[in-house]
């Protein structure tokens, strides 16, 4: 792939990697008119799921479901607005169902659909492995801070893809 950097050798990979890179140069490769990021579907998924409050909110709803309040409780630092506006986008993708039971005042729960949870499968993954390599993802920004003192600023700037 011509925006593949050549500059370094590649690191050892880990179990899985090539074949799942092999998987998506294929993907690539079959799309007629080349890979159109506007009409990515991709990119239109992981959008919205690495958006700031939706990964913590699937992760909340995936044991149980629960009502807007304990929702709210449960996700430190969400505005009631941000929720409310989350969940309905998250319904709108059919990641998760709102039930409204006609109470005094009604009463209103939210649960993951069967759609949500098949995401949260490849989503504890992803977790799983932003949490094993924090560490050194961490050290590398040291790494690439420190060294970037002094650097000219054209020297900082991402090469040219194409």
């Amino acid at each position: 792939m011509p925006w593949l950097p050549e500059a370094h050798p590649p690191a050892p990979a880990a179990p899985g990697a090539l074949e799942a890179l092999a998987a998506t140069q294929a993907w690539m490769r079959e799309r007629p008119d080349g890979l159109d990021l506007g009409r990515c579907p991709v990119r239109d998924v992981l959008d919205h799921i690495g958006d700031k409050w939706t990964t913590l909110i699937l992760l909340t709803l995936a044991p149980a479901p629960l009502r807007f309040g304990a929702l709210q409780r449960a996700v430190p630092d969400i505005s009631k607005r941000m929720l409310a506006q989350t969940l309905r986008s998250l319904e709108r993708d059919g990641l998760l169902t709102r039930h409204v039971f006609p109470t005094k005042p009604p009463s209103v729960e939210y649960r993951l659909s069967a759609l949500g949870q098949s995401v949260m499968v490849p989503l504890s993954q992803l977790l799983q492995w932003a949490e094993t390599n924090h560490g050194s993802i961490r050290s590398a920004r040291e790494r690439f801070d420190g060294a970037a003192v002094g650097r000219p600023a054209e020297a900082m700037a991402p090469a040219a893809m194409g």
